[in-house]
């Protein structure tokens, strides 16, 4: 098995015999596609809802709006011509008490923002481990398809 790291703001696609791991997901949220057909997935760990609220649109992962097109166009590109599923992990209320009231937390956008995203490809959001105030890490196993979701204060869940 071959393991790759994926890191804040950036994003990896992979065919059977890989595993994607990220780590240190709060309010950022990792999305996860699947083409169950050819076993081909992508995980993205996306920092910010939408690209225009960062001056510099690099990497493509860094937001949930451009890290969705660019993992499906790289999922074709793969021959992966079935139907693609997403889950969707994070997006934790990190600092809550921080927030003025009736404020919506960062990480509660970048979960609307990832299904917004998904929704306009015409993804079907199969699972979701979101919300809280929690941290979390993700281990996808391309080749069987399964999700592992950890967490050290809440445990962990398998998607």
């Amino acid at each position: 098995m071959t393991q790759i790291t994926v890191g804040i703001a950036d994003y990896a696609v992979a065919e059977s015999g890989a595993v994607l791991l990220t780590n240190g997901i709060g309010s950022c949220v990792a999305i996860v596609l699947y083409e169950r057909e050819r076993k081909i997935g992508a995980l993205a760990h996306t920092l910010l809802p939408h690209e225009s609220l960062s001056a510099v649109h690099e990497p493509p992962a860094k937001s949930a709006s451009a890290a969705v097109p660019v993992m499906v166009r790289r999922i074709r590109e793969l021959d992966g011509s079935g139907t693609i599923e997403a889950r969707l992990i994070g997006g934790a209320s990190m600092f809550a008490a921080l927030l003025i009231p009736g404020a919506i937390s960062l990480g509660a956008r970048n979960i609307a923002a990832a299904r917004a995203a998904c929704a306009a490809a015409e993804i079907a959001i199969v699972g979701e481990d979101v919300g809280g105030d929690h941290g979390r890490s993700v281990v996808f196993d391309v080749d069987g398809g399964s999700l592992l979701v950890k967490s050290i204060a809440k445990g962990d869940v398998v998607l």
